[in-house]
Order: structure tokens, then C-alpha cells, then sequence
């Protein structure tokens, strides 16, 4: 049972990561058969959901025995109670998924903000439930390896974790005894975690469980026990079986003559890990939706969502025009009508088991269980199914938001108001809009991308490695065609004639927002696959090669990224020549890895060639030219060459200026950088000149009240403020404050930011007693806005207690220098850089309030700490090292 608490937050205090299905509906409690996973799973228990013992109608593979719903009923039933302060739902199908949820849930915890890489944040995120004393919740759904969860076992003690898997038992017995992979402590200590087979219904259950459905007449229900015999209990089966007799008002008795008959005239047929029975039974269920009105519209409906991620498909892919042109049959623009056609058809899916719908869910919209996809990709001919991997990749690429235009785009499925209630249509709404204040938007969108390269994945193994069915007997039937086919397509369709489109899409999305190391892997794997069918020379296999190099170096590997970069400029070299606007494309990608690199000098090399044959070949005024002179400038800057640096930003102003207008974004970008160029040379009055006339331009191309007017007035501010004249400084941050708490608001991030920039300026003009309350404020703001345990709260509180200390209120800052300590290590750990700069700050407050013996024992800390985790020469390490040898000596 989960431990008792006071002060149970209220809805809108519970955070969720992730997207919980939808409660089936008819969920049937299972007191005999089914784990109570909120009476027994005590804080710091690890539960694994296996399948139950196999039989011929529940083989492992197909899974159906309703380990998924269990989980989902646990995570209501905590949600329901309030039992817990952070609720996360993670996909586990992949290593890519799970670390993408985990960042996300590191971010909606606090323990991580968005500039994080999506590795770093996952492994904080692990570090914090190990860590943190709020009770937490953790389900991973259909774990499909161990190896997935590598570095990343989840374990705490005031959390409970509940994994579903297809995997077989064995696998986790086979480390029972040791930790599984990961840092910190092993879950359910030596013994590992406790496995709960899940198999099918009793009879005492299938008996409640078709009596609660089977509602229609008295005799409905006859030989209802029968049935549960013919199907073993399995709840999928049941479930498409009592869906069907809803819709069509079939007693048990008639349903089990057609069952009969059905599975007579599949004798001998096989699918890969998909029982006979289920086959049956989704068989029946297939035709009975394809004769629902619209009638012929369910089954390429069907066949269209067996291509994309069984555990969720966005509704604006299913209504994309490609997507309502394949439902229809004939082109389409996606417009209301065909649309509408298109929510009706997966409805009727829907209603008889197929799918489930969560209109709640814009990502996740469509789930269809894998041994109904199994079953559907078995039973297209070859040409249908071509066609749906098709239709399928045109919808996605149509559903992709453009990183400009997320979140945009025809209404999905969720609008209907079809399919099951789930989490989303009353609790999670509260949730929802209390997310909002902290960028809801952008947990949106990062659903959706996630979703979408999922489909993607699912859509390239589906046309790669489509499972087919044994040899054996076959069954002729009415549309929809149930016979199963043994000629795989002749070749990949996804690559014919050339790469689909889709596939670089969600190569361009994980390098965005996913990560590094997936974005890696994927774009080798086109690059192989690209060479493989389309030769080296083509032009997918060259762009899969820049890509892989880009991934190189997102991920910090630059010593990779030179070498693919380096190799792909020596082929363009030898192929097309130094002066093609390939070529010079190449030497530009790789002077960027060598500038990210840290190797200015290479850099510098290189963006002079490329400024130089990019303005001899596109002219002074193409976009390329100006990028090469910008990029050749910040060249400059970096390699300490700051008179050079000046002169580039000087004539690329001046060119800017003159060739494109003064109020052009490139003409803005660039006089931009010249006053930043002569900040960091020490040159503040041209600076603040360049800033004035900087206001003036953004004002009027854009008006008073645009961000790039506003960001360029908090430019001005500081650089007011660098060059001495705080009162100027004070009064433009004061206006900066005003105008985004009129324009934005006064709780959104930009506006609590701005009020933290104002207070900073009060502080370092010595004006504390107007800084104090300005801190004051952030402080509350943060808390109140994104939390206590948020990354800026804690950035904001450690700021207060510098304020305080410089006020001389050092029992004051060392209240809050501790707060923030305690924090930063429930958070992130004590080797977190940091919590090794709180600690030293704390110590420093003691100190001076000459009080050594309090501070010396936090600097011996703080050096061990930087010893232990970042190592005797790291700079946080050797600052400690020097405070501790300053503190003894005193």
C-alpha cells in the first residue's frame, strides 16, 4: 500500500509525463486471475507483468492476456487517490523511447530543464528517483529488451515501478540474485524484481466479464462459459468476441457457430505468434466492421493503421489527405466530409475491438493491439500492401509539423468524441492545464515527434521484414480479403525508386529532439541501407552521409564528424570540382565541426575558402555568401582574433545594409553580432550605438511590442550595465520588465527572467535594498510557476541567498544556501557541478560570518566530492582545493 501522507496535493500539483491509455472500456477487475497492483505494490517494489502460462490460444508472442490495462487501472486508481506526486507512463519498445521519456519526465519533475541533452536528462531523472522522498510512480509498457534499460534501472524508495513485457520469465531470472544494468541499488535488493505471470480470465471471471457486456436479451449469454473455454479466457479474444455480439446482437451460442466454423476453414493456417483462435476471432471481427456504414470503409482503414506503432497513432495522420485518399479510394484533399468518413470507419473499429480510440491524446489517438497488425500485414496481398506502406508514409510525412508550424494542421480523431474515456477526459484535463504554465505546448509537441518517428520505425520494419505465414490451409472469404499471402513485395517500397521522404524526416526530427545516439544509429542505418539498394554515388546515400556526420557532431563526437565531414568534401572535390555549390556546401559543414570542435584555426582555414568561392560563385548577395561571412566572423571571435572578428561583422553590416534593407532578419542578425563583437572587445560605447540603432531597425520592421524588439532592448540593458552606467541599465530592464508581463504575462518564463535581470542590476549598481525585493519576487514567482523542485527555482533561490549575503544578512543566505544544497542533491546528486557550487557558496557564507568550522567541513566535502565524480583537475575541484587550503590557513 502506498505510504500515508499529509497534505495530499490536489490534482493540479500531481505531475504526469507521458500519455496513459485509456481505461478499456468494460474493464473487468480480475479478483482471481489479475494482480491488485494497488494494494500490493509497496514504495520501493519493482513489479515485472509477464505473460501467464503459454497455451495454444495464448502463445508469449501475441500477448493479449491484459498485462497493459492492468497497469493502466493502477496508474487511474493512483491518480484517482492523489497517492503519488509524480505519475510516468514510458513506452518501452526501444532504447530511443525510454530515453525520451525519461527526459521528459526529468523535465516535468524539475530535474532537468529543456537545454539538457535527452541523455543527460533521462540520467538525471534516474539519479532523482533514487533520490527524492515524494512518492513517485513509474509504468513501463511491453519492455521489449533488457539490454534497453542498460544505465537506466529505475530504483527508489519512495517509488513503485511496474514493467509489462512479452518477455519470457527466464530472461529476469536470469540476473535474479545480481543488480540488474544501472547505477544505484537494485530495486528489490538481491533477489531482484518480483515477477507476476498474467495469463487468461477464470471462469468465474469470463462468466462476469461477458455478463457485464452481453446486456442486449436473457439467452445472450448462453454457453457463455463455453465460449471462455473455446478462447481459454484470453481477454483479447473475449473482447473482439463480445464486441462483435454487441454489434450484431449474437447470442453466445450463435457466436460460437460461427467461431466453429471460422477456425475450421483456417485448419493449417499460421501467423507468426498469433494463436488460431485470435485469428478467428479477429477475422470475424474484421468482416463485421467492414459491413458497418460506411460500409468497405473499415478495412483499408485497418489495413492503413497495421502499418504504423501499434501503441499509439496520431489522428492527423489517419485524416491526413493521404490518409482519408486511401480509406476513400480515390484522391483527396482531407477535407470535412472525407474526414469525417475516415473517424467513422475507425470508429466502427473500434466498436467491434480492432482499435481503441483515446480522443484525449492528440499524439496517441489510434492503439491497435500487435497480433491484430500481425494478423492484417499477413493478409494483404502484396499489392494492397504496397499500397498502405505507401499511403501510410505520405500520411506521416503530412502529419509532420514543420519545426516552425508544430502543433498545426488539419483535426484528428480526438475531435469525434469517439472510442473509450480515458485518463485524459477528466482527471488528466486538470493536469493538462496546470502544464500549461510551464510550456504544455512543447510537452505537446515533443509527444507528437515522438510518436511520429515511432510510426516511422514501425512503418520501415513493417515494409523490411513483413512476417508471413507458414504454408498450410487456406480460406476464401467475402471482402475484406482474409486469405493469407506468401509473396513478399520484390523490393523494399519505402525505396523505390528512391528513399521516401519520411525517412529523413524522422532522421532530421531525432536529431532535434531525440537522442544523440539514437540520431547516430538511424542515420547509419539509412546510410547503409541507402548504399545497399541505391549505390554510394546516389544522392539519399550522400545526404544520409552529411547527416550521420551532423549526428557525430551534435552528439560531441567531432572527431567522427571531421572524418565523415573530411571525406565527404574530398569526394565532392574529385567528383564536381572545388567551386560546385556542393562542394562548397561540404567545406562549409565541415569548418562547423572544426569550430565546434575547438579548432578555431582549421575553422578559420576553412570559412575563408568558403566565403571567398561562395562569393565568386552565388554573389555578394546570396543567403549562402552572408551565412559564409557570418560564420567566418564568429570564426574570428573564437580563435581570439578580435580586430579581424570587428572587421568582418563591420562590411557584412555594411553589405547587409545594402543589399537586402536595413530592416532585413540577416541586416538585424548581423548588426546584432558587431555589438556583441565590440562588448567582448572591450569596446561598450560602440556596442551600446550598434544596440540603439539595432531597437530602431527591429521596432520598425517588426513593431514595440515583437520579441526581437523587446530581447533587443534587454541587450541594450546589459550592455548599459557592462559599461558603467547603471542607471541607464536599471531603467531599460524596469521598461524590459513591463513590457513582457503587459505582452506575455507576468507568468511566463520570459517576464519572471526579465524581473531576474532587473534585480541583478539593482544588485551589482549596490542597490540592495530595490534588489532584495526583486529576488524576493523571482524566488516566489519560480516556485509558484514551475515549482520547488525546477531547475530555475533553484538557480533563483541560490541568487536570493548571494543578494543576502552581500547585504549582509548571512543568516538569511545561509538559510537558503542550505535549502538550495538540499535540493540540488535530492535532485541531482552530490558530484552535480551544482550542488559542489552551492555547497562552496555555503561554506563561503559561513566563512564569512567567521565561523571556519562550519565552512571547512563543507569545503573537505566539496573537494571529495569534485575528486570522486569530476575528477582531481576539474576546475569545480581545484577551486575547492584552493578554498579549503585558504580556509585551514585562516
Amino acid at each position: 500500500m502506498v505510504a500515508e501522507r499529509t497534505g495530499t496535493p490536489p490534482h493540479s500539483q500531481v505531475k504526469l509525463s507521458g500519455i496513459v491509455p485509456p481505461l478499456a472500456d468494460f474493464f473487468h477487475q480480475r479478483p482471481e486471475t489479475g494482480l491488485d497492483l494497488r494494494a500490493g505494490l509497496y514504495p520501493g517494489d519493482t513489479v515485472v507483468l509477464t505473460h501467464g502460462e503459454e497455451t495454444a490460444v495464448a502463445p508469449g508472442p501475441q500477448g493479449g492476456t491484459g498485462k497493459t490495462q492492468l497497469a493502466v487501472a493502477f496508474a487511474h486508481a493512483l491518480w484517482g487517490a492523489r497517492a503519488v506526486d509524480a505519475l510516468v507512463w514510458v513506452s518501452a519498445t526501444s532504447r530511443e523511447s525510454i530515453i525520451t521519456g525519461f527526459a521528459q519526465a526529468a523535465r516535468t519533475v524539475g530535474a532537468a530543464d529543456e537545454k539538457l541533452s535527452a541523455e543527460d536528462a533521462a540520467s538525471r531523472f534516474i539519479g532523482w528517483l533514487a533520490r527524492t522522498r515524494r512518492p513517485w510512480a513509474l509504468i513501463l509498457d511491453d519492455l521489449a529488451s533488457l539490454a534497453d534499460l542498460e544505465d537506466l534501472w529505475p530504483s527508489g524508495s519512495a517509488g513503485q515501478v511496474v514493467i509489462t513485457t512479452r518477455l519470457p520469465e527466464a530472461v529476469f531470472r536470469g540476473w535474479r540474485g545480481s543488480p540488474p544494468p544501472g547505477p544505484g541499488q537494485n530495486p528489490q535488493n538481491a533477489a531482484g524484481p518480483r515477477i507476476a505471470p498474467v495469463g487468461g480470465f477464470s471462469r468465474r471471471e469470463v462468466l462476469a466479464y461477458l455478463s457485464a457486456r452481453l446486456t442486449d436479451y436473457p439467452e445472450q449469454r448462453s454457453e457463455a462459459l463455453d465460449l471462455g473455454q473455446d478462447l481459454d479466457g484470453l481477454p483479447l479474444g473475449l473482447a473482439q468476441a463480445a464486441a462483435v455480439m454487441s454489434a450484431n446482437r449474437l447470442s453466445c451460442r450463435e457466436y460460437r457457430g460461427r467461431l466453429g466454423e471460422r477456425r475450421e476453414h483456417m485448419t493449417g493456417v499460421r501467423v507468426d505468434g498469433v494463436s488460431p483462435a485470435v485469428l478467428a476471432t479477429w477475422s470475424l471481427a474484421a468482416e463485421c466492421a467492414h459491413e458497418l456504414p460506411p460500409a468497405g470503409a473499415a478495412w483499408p482503414a485497418l489495413a492503413l493503421a497495421a502499418m504504423l506503432d501499434p501503441h499509439g497513432i496520431a489522428g492527423t495522420v489517419l485524416t491526413s489527405p493521404a490518409g482519408c485518399g486511401y480509406v476513400t479510394g480515390r484522391p483527396s484533399a482531407g477535407d470535412a466530409a472525407d474526414q469525417a468518413l475516415v473517424r467513422a470507419a475507425v470508429t466502427n473499429l473500434a466498436r467491434v475491438g480492432l482499435v481503441s480510440i483515446d480522443p484525449a491524446s492528440p499524439a496517441r489517438t489510434v492503439r491497435m493491439h500487435q497480433s491484430v497488425q500481425a494478423a492484417v500485414r499477413a493478409y494483404l496481398p502484396p499489392a494492397d500492401y504496397e499500397q498502405a506502406v505507401l499511403a501510410a508514409a505520405d500520411a506521416l510525412l503530412q502529419a509532420w509539423p514543420e519545426a516552425d508550424a508544430a502543433g498545426s494542421g488539419q483535426a484528428g480523431l480526438g475531435q469525434a468524441g469517439a472510442g473509450q474515456a480515458g485518463l485524459g477526459q477528466a482527471g488528466l484535463e486538470h493536469t493538462r492545464s496546470g502544464q500549461a504554465r510551464v510550456g504544455q505546448g512543447r510537452v505537446e509537441e515533443a509527444q507528437l515527434e515522438q510518436a511520429l518517428r515511432d510510426c516511422t520505425g514501425a512503418l520501415w520494419a513493417a515494409d523490411t521484414a513483413l512476417p508471413r505465414p507458414a504454408e498450410g490451409g487456406h480460406h476464401s472469404r467475402p471482402e475484406p480479403q482474409l486469405k493469407p499471402e506468401s509473396a513478399p513485395p520484390q523490393q523494399s517500397t519505402l525505396w523505390k525508386p528512391e528513399a521516401h521522404p519520411v525517412l529523413f524526416r524522422k532522421g532530421l526530427s531525432l536529431e532535434a529532439s531525440g537522442p544523440a545516439e539514437a540520431a547516430i544509429a538511424y542515420w547509419q542505418a539509412v546510410l547503409i541501407t541507402g548504399t545497399r539498394l541505391l549505390g554510394s554515388a546516389h544522392a539519399n546515400a550522400v545526404a544520409a552521409r552529411d547527416r550521420l556526420a551532423s549526428a557525430y557532431e551534435s552528439a560531441g563526437r567531432f572527431g567522427d564528424a571531421i572524418a565523415v565531414f573530411s571525406s565527404a568534401l574530398a569526394d565532392r572535390q574529385r567528383n564536381l570540382g572545388s567551386e560546385h555549390p556542393d562542394t562548397i556546401a561540404a567545406r562549409g559543414r565541415l569548418a562547423h565541426a572544426y569550430s565546434s570542435a575547438g579548432r578555431p584555426a582549421e575553422a578559420v582555414a576553412l570559412y575563408e575558402q568558403l566565403a571567398d568561392a561562395a562569393g565568386r560563385q552565388l554573389g555578394p548577395g546570396h543567403p549562402g555568401t552572408l551565412t559564409a561571412r557570418a560564420s567566418l566572423a564568429d570564426a574570428y571571435q573564437a580563435s581570439g582574433r578580435g580586430k579581424e572578428a570587428l572587421t568582418a561583422y563591420q562590411m557584412l553590416l555594411a553589405d547587409s545594409e545594402r543589399l537586402l534593407g536595413a530592416r532585413h532578419p540577416n541586416t538585424l542578425a548581423a548588426r546584432d553580432s558587431l555589438a556583441a563583437a565590440f562588448l567582448a572587445n572591450g569596446q561598450p560605447k560602440d556596442a551600446v550605438e550598434q544596440y540603439k540603432q539595432l531597437i530602431t531597425d527591429a521596432e520598425a520592421a517588426s513593431g514595440h511590442d515583437h520579441p526581437d524588439a523587446i530581447a533587443a532592448r534587454a541587450s541594450l540593458a546589459a550592455a548599459y550595465r557592462r559599461s558603467g552606467k547603471p542607471k541607464d541599465a536599471i531603467a531599460l530592464y524596469q521598461r524590459v520588465l513591463a513590457d513582457r508581463e503587459r505582452v506575455q504575462g507576468p507568468d511566463h518564463p520570459d517576464a519572471i527572467a526579465a524581473r531576474a535581470s532587473l534585480a541583478f542590476a539593482y544588485r551589482t549598481a549596490g542597490q540592495l535594498r530595490e534588489a532584495l525585493p526583486a529576488y524576493e519576487r523571482t524566488l516566489a514567482d519560480r516556485e509558484r510557476v514551475q515549482g520547488p523542485d525546477h531547475a530555475d527555482t533553484r538557480a533563483a533561490r541560490a541568487s536570493l541567498a548571494a543578494a543576502y549575503q552581500q547585504a549582509g544578512r548571512l543568516g538569511d543566505a545561509i538559510h537558503h544556501y542550505e535549502q538550495a544544497l538540499a535540493d540540488s542533491e535530492r535532485m541531482l546528486g552530490p558530484g552535480d557541478p551544482e550542488t559542489l557550487t552551492t555547497r562552496s557558496s555555503l561554506a563561503a557564507a559561513h566563512f564569512a560570518g567567521g565561523r571556519p568550522a562550519e565552512a571547512v567541513p563543507l569545503l573537505q566535502r566539496t573537494l571529495a566530492d569534485g575528486e570522486r565524480y569530476l575528477g582531481p583537475d576539474h576546475p569545480l575541484t581545484r577551486t575547492a582545493r584552493d578554498n579549503l587550503e585558504a580556509a585551514s590557513r585562516s
